[in-house]
């Protein structure tokens, strides 16, 4: 579960919906230029937010909430107590900024926990091994399992070894390709190997750069195939086992994991109305014009991605023609993203930043992604798409046509 929220504390631009005698889903009794010049007339507001976000007395707001966050509370898993102490601090701030009907909501989250682990080669030599348990693993018994590897660099090649994984722990070493494709190793490694008879799986980490820096993630358990520990490796020991077993060489390594699972954990709160994109069936969708998301990163942004129907995606381009001053306009498609596809496919248009990914991939679910990655320029930048957006879209006359 993320958290996005930009805010701007003492700001006063125009009341939401001000004066305005409707507020309806259909706006097909108004002609598409009718609409432009409603859009048109938020240029000064627009303006306004820019200046404040950018060069104004909220520059660096969104880095310093953020480092609040981070560095007061640090990794906030879903159910974790270290998630509800953030959604406190959440709460707390929403309320200091005077904003209205700010109030908890139970929900319930199933809850995991990663444990101690530790991954060490015995043979061909002694090697400690980092490595990042993935989301929802089982744990090893207490005392681990010991087995030799199996390495494959594809799932076709793991079906041509079928015969030679039973009893054995498999290590993926795939390419990099790109994100989408190389990630279904992450997230199907661990049921293709038990379905072989593999009694654990090693992933060689989905990243684009690597500083023997393991990358976590989800990975996804499939019903009636026996549930295997399963982790992510280092890109430097995949390839360095690859050698080894070019070479001939037997490799036997010990793993260890003290994952556990909660699925009927108790209820968490959550911040109403801000936050529980899983949860669509909870609200009525039918007042939510557009939900968007930032899961790519807070990077100098390219435009924003939509997804919704063809009426809505030509509003969106003039909504973003508003940001014409920070040079960041274009709308692109596939605006679906982990966190609100449940709100897209119940009907609500749905948009994703979409930023200059250079170095996402590289600190992408590893330890290494800290507040020194972030540049509060490029914060500031991507605070003033989103503000602009949501203001603009929450105060027209009508809500975004939907499919």
């Amino acid at each position: 579960m993320k958290f996005l929220l930009f805010i701007f504390a003492g700001v006063h631009l125009l009341p939401l919906n001000s004066g305005k005698a409707t507020y309806r889903h259909d706006n097909s009794q108004r002609t598409f230029q009718e609409i432009k010049d409603e859009i048109a007339h938020y240029g000064d507001v627009a303006k306004a937010i820019i200046n404040l976000a950018v060069y104004g007395k909220a520059q660096n707001r969104s880095y310093e909430r953020l480092a609040l966050l981070v560095d007061t509370v640090g990794p906030r898993l879903s159910g974790s107590k270290s998630l509800e102490k953030a959604i406190q601090i959440m709460y707390q701030n929403l309320k200091e900024d005077g904003l209205e009907n700010v109030h908890l909501e139970p929900v319930k989250i199933p809850h995991w926990e990663r444990g101690e682990e530790s991954a060490m080669m015995l043979e061909p030599r002694m090697h400690k091994m980092a490595i990042l348990g993935l989301g929802s693993s089982i744990g090893t018994p207490p005392e681990g399992i010991t087995a030799e590897v199996l390495l494959v660099t594809s799932f076709n090649e793991l079906q041509r070894r079928a015969s030679e994984a039973r009893g054995k722990i498999v290590v993926y070493n795939q390419p990099y390709t790109n994100y989408s494709r190389t990630v279904q190793y992450r997230v199907k490694g661990a049921v293709e190997a038990a379905k072989v008879g593999a009694l654990a799986s090693l992933i060689r980490s989905v990243a684009s750069f690597s500083i023997y820096s393991p990358h976590t993630g989800v990975q996804e358990y499939q019903d009636g195939v026996p549930k295997i520990p399963t982790a992510c490796i280092t890109v430097e020991d995949a390839e360095m086992m690859s050698r080894m077993v070019s070479r001939g060489s037997r490799i036997i390594i010990q793993l260890k994991m003290g994952a556990k699972n909660y699925p009927d954990a108790n209820s968490f709160n959550t911040v109403a109305e801000i936050v529980g994109s899983k949860y669509p069936d909870q609200v009525n969708i039918s007042k939510y014009s557009l939900v968007m998301e930032s899961d790519l990163g807070t990077f100098i942004p390219s435009g924003l991605q939509f997804t919704g129907s063809e009426k809505a995606r030509a509003i969106i381009k003039e909504v973003m023609s508003l940001l014409q001053p920070i040079n960041v306009t274009q709308v692109f498609s596939a605006g679906e993203g982990t966190d609100i596809n449940f709100w897209i496919q119940a009907g609500v248009p749905g948009a994703s930043l979409l930023d200059d990914l250079y170095k996402y991939f590289s600190f992408h679910h590893s330890n290494g992604d800290t507040m020194t990655v972030m540049d509060p320029k490029q914060m500031n930048i991507a605070a003033a798409l989103w503000t602009v957006v949501s203001y603009v879209v929450a105060d027209m006359e009508e809500m975004l046509p939907r499919s």
